[in-house]
């Protein structure tokens, strides 16, 4: 027994596939927190990297540059309420009011008549039914969103603020009859951090610039409920490949009750470049490390995301792929990154 316990921990691959697989039945224990776990995660991961930014160009101390970050944070968390929620809950319902006036008299519309000749009426009934269960649904759950939401804050702001503390700690745990447990748990998540977090942040970088781009290409095409649709822009393009694809139906559906036609050509013109932009800039520019994933992988990973994590899958699910990629040798993210290694301290 002593014997196969030795050879056990002496076989360094089948041991760190018995923590992973650990590692995994234990979230999927706690997979009702997996929001709170992302969302720290991803939180932390921005403040850190910012923070190691600018306290390498200014020597400010991180303890304070963390604190003045967060107190910017919710400085415009605060402003961003008070002043622009308002008007984003004015802008939804006006949205949500004239698709649905578009929906009421689409049987004399040309724009109809064109979408009948390839999709029948009771299957746009069958999606519009759908989508406003879908949004009872998420309204219904706005206060335990806004509470993860909280709680993901708070403990990403305690993370920053004592990261060399915490290293310090986190060494206790490599000393002892289970050093080797705790010493695959910490190689785990270097390769998580250096996987999913230079994609995951990559990816939130070219969001808010496709977001700014498109939605300054908005209101020069003065277009209506400008605050919502940015939003919007922004959610989707947080879903690799198929966000810029989800969000034109909406774009183009607004596009065509304003002007038309004619409306519409122009918004397919400006996602085309917008697209054509994110393809050979943004993503050169931001992932260094990027995936490099064929459009067939990608759209396999999203969907198989979706149907095990919902719309977390979509936005995740490329980068706990590239993760798995690196875990098996298959391809390699951001080994040289100084940025990603959260787990050591300034």
């Amino acid at each position: 027994m002593v014997e196969a316990w030795h050879s056990f921990l002496g076989n360094v691959k089948l041991r760190r596939f018995t923590v992973l697989a650990l590692l995994i039945a234990i979230l999927f224990l706690i997979k009702s927190m997996l929001s709170m776990l992302l969302l720290t995660f991803v939180f932390t991961y921005l403040v850190v990297n910012f923070v190691r930014f600018v306290h390498k160009h200014t020597k400010i101390p991180s303890s304070i540059l963390v604190i003045v970050t967060y107190i910017v944070i919710i400085w415009g968390l605060y402003i961003g309420i008070v002043n622009y929620l308002p008007q984003l809950v004015n802008q939804i319902i006006k949205m949500t009011d004239s698709l649905v006036q578009f929906y009421n008299h689409q049987n004399t519309t040309d724009f109809y008549k064109f979408v009948n000749k390839y999709v029948s009426v009771s299957s746009i009934n069958e999606q519009v039914k759908k989508g406003v269960t879908l949004i009872f649904s998420y309204a219904t759950s706005i206060g335990s969103m806004a509470f993860t939401f909280f709680l993901s804050f708070v403990l990403s702001f305690f993370y920053a603020v004592e990261l060399k503390q915490l290293h310090r700690f986190s060494q206790n745990f490599k000393t002892g009859d289970f050093a080797w447990f705790f010493g695959d748990i910490e190689y785990f998540g270097r390769k998580f951090v250096n996987t999913f977090g230079v994609v995951i942040g990559a990816q939130f970088s070219i969001a808010i610039a496709n977001t700014i781009i498109t939605t300054i290409c908005l209101i020069f095409m003065q277009m209506p409920q400008i605050l919502t649709l940015s939003l919007m822009i922004f959610i989707f393009s947080l879903v690799p490949v198929a966000g810029v694809i989800v969000s034109s139906i909406p774009l183009s559906i607004i596009a065509y009750s304003e002007g038309g036609f004619k409306q519409v050509a122009y918004i397919i013109i400006m996602i085309v470049v917008v697209h054509a932009i994110e393809t050979y800039v943004l993503n050169p520019q931001f992932m260094a490390s990027r995936t490099e994933l064929p459009v067939f992988y990608t759209f396999v990973v999203l969907m198989v995301g979706e149907h095990f994590f919902g719309v977390w899958g979509l936005i995740v699910g490329v980068p706990i792929f590239v993760f798995f990629l690196d875990l098996l040798d298959v391809k390699h993210i951001g080994k040289n990154k100084k940025a990603v290694e959260t787990a050591k301290p300034d």
